[in-house]
């Protein structure tokens, strides 16, 4: 009892060991806060990343890919059907995307992907990134009316948002409404310059260039306030950039034509470009996709690019997109897929190893941000090494009267490693509900501190995600709470075991 007693006596009237506490206090808190908002980070990477990629990518080792997916598929169901939830082929081809700004003509490097709108669903999350509703429901490329959203649909918060007032017409009464006002400007143009075509052609060309058509290279006409392109859904950022004052503007809005340029599967490749119109946007909030990724139609991408044999009308891929069921380990299906197919025909990864180096980049990042805010609570070890040795050579007297009286060294040392205990104790429960209290309300401190300094602490335009988003893994809380205990504990033995060799006549001689 009287080792209870004299650690909360000493913990009481020690002021100096509150520099301890606080120290302990700060690493604890500090280390949950980090380790939430870095697993939240993580968490949300790896979310958006599998949201486009499925489980396993099954692909060729040549961009023309290879004959009969089906055919493909099948093997792979015979090799690992019971661990298969849903196949999708897939075309990835490297190209260049051109539209027209007013007098520009922009240009941008771009990853065309040709899904299967009936099956791809069932193998990523590709549908809940697009900005039309009914597109979220069922995947098409058919240009909408209008209905797109004009506040990001993934907003845990909209109010803090502006609208995208660009997208309220997107769709067909956007495209008609340009398609008369192009009409107009191209009557206007031509009879300023005196076409004489223009005007004798009244009864035709001329009613065509008034509804807004125009000739194609085969002689027949292609009415866009009528009809559309083949359909694609482009990254947002391919055509989206962020305003003064802080919303969303677009260079490209669906209902507007792009034309893409590709090469074809012959050999050698050849350059052939195609025209398309958007139909929708993928806002999957990564920068590396929303700014290169066009999405089209399979079969009219294996079209263009001479994919399919004239003969046996057999189609090309280049990639199968494998989606496993609930709790498989995605690992050993694909090991098992490795060996049994030829590595020098087909490379088969996971989505993991797809961004092995972006994953591996987080978590160096989070082991070596532990490490270095570890070095606080070690910081705190040291102080309370100090304290404790300070102690030691002032209570000199008092240690000898408990000697004298009956303690034995072992009770001394107890009397000091529980002490060490209390402050670690006392130090991480604080650093506990101060690190815990600081990630419920992280975002709500993130604001107050944006106001009072005039610029965001967290701007989504940088980090793609619309709050910090935060997960408290409660066994990492608990090895930091019992490293800090564990440390404070370690930094009292010295002094405890130094306490406790005191001999009483010893310590008694001088008083």
């Amino acid at each position: 009892m009287y080792k209870l007693l004299l650690c909360w006596r000493y913990l009481r009237t020690r002021y100096i060991a509150l520099a301890s506490i606080i120290s302990v206090m700060l690493g604890v808190a500090t280390m949950i806060v980090v380790n939430a908002v870095m697993e939240g980070f993580t968490h949300e990477m790896k979310d958006r990343i599998h949201g486009i990629l499925s489980d396993l990518v099954f692909e060729s080792q040549s961009l023309d890919g290879f004959p009969d997916a089906d055919r493909r598929m099948a093997e792979i169901r015979k090799v690992a059907g019971p661990y298969i939830e849903g196949m999708s082929p897939t075309v990835h081809v490297p190209a260049m995307l051109g539209y027209s700004v007013g007098s520009q003509y922009m240009t941008r490097q771009i990853t065309v992907i040709g899904v299967d709108e009936a099956t791809y669903a069932s193998v990523s999350d590709f549908g809940q990134f697009l900005q039309h509703p009914e597109n979220r429901k069922k995947l098409g490329f058919e240009l909408k009316r209008n209905g797109y959203d004009t506040i990001d649909h993934q907003a845990t918060d909209p109010s803090k948002l502006l609208p995208r007032v660009d997208m309220q017409g997107a769709g067909w009464d956007y495209r008609q409404r340009k398609a008369r006002y192009m009409s107009n400007v191209e009557v206007k143009q031509g009879a300023l310059e005196g076409n004489p075509f223009q005007a004798a052609t009244t009864g035709t060309a001329g009613d065509a260039a008034t509804n807004g058509t125009t000739a194609n290279e085969g002689g027949t006409r292609f009415d866009p306030a009528a009809e559309q392109h083949t359909g694609a859904v482009l990254g947002i950022g391919l055509c989206a950039y962020r305003t003064l004052e802080g919303a969303d503007g677009f260079l490209a809005l669906p209902g507007d034509d792009v034309e893409i340029s590709y090469p074809t599967a012959g050999k050698p490749p050849k350059v052939l470009s195609s025209k398309f119109t958007i139909v929708d946007f993928y806002e999957s909030k990564m920068n590396e996709y929303d700014s290169s990724f066009v999405f089209v139609p399979i079969r009219k991408l294996q079209e263009i690019r001479g994919m399919i044999d004239p003969t046996t009308k057999i189609a090309n891929c280049n990639a199968i997109q494998i989606r496993l069921k609930q709790g498989v380990d995605l690992n050993m299906v694909r090991d098992l897929l490795r060996s049994s197919f030829p590595p020098q025909v087909f490379k088969i990864s996971s989505w993991q190893d797809k961004e092995g180096a972006l994953l591996a980049a987080v978590q160096m990042e989070t082991a070596v941000l532990n490490v270095l805010l570890f070095l606080i609570i070690a910081v705190a070890g040291f102080g309370i090494l100090a304290i404790f040795f300070m102690i030691v050579v002032e209570k000199t007297r008092d240690i000898g009267i408990l000697k004298s009286l009956g303690a034995t060294g072992r009770g001394i040392m107890g009397i000091f490693l529980g002490y060490g205990l209390s402050l670690g104790v006392v130090g991480a429960s604080v650093g506990l509900g101060l690190g815990l209290l600081f990630v419920r309300y992280i975002n709500e401190i993130a604001d107050l501190l944006g106001k009072i300094t005039g610029q965001p602490v967290f701007d989504p335009s940088i980090y793609y995600f619309q709050k910090i988003p935060t997960i408290v893994e409660w066994h990492t809380v608990t090895w930091v709470v019992l490293g800090a205990m564990a440390i404070a504990i370690l930094a009292s033995i010295l002094p405890a075991r130094r306490a406790a060799r005191l001999h009483p006549v010893e310590a008694l001689r001088y008083e």
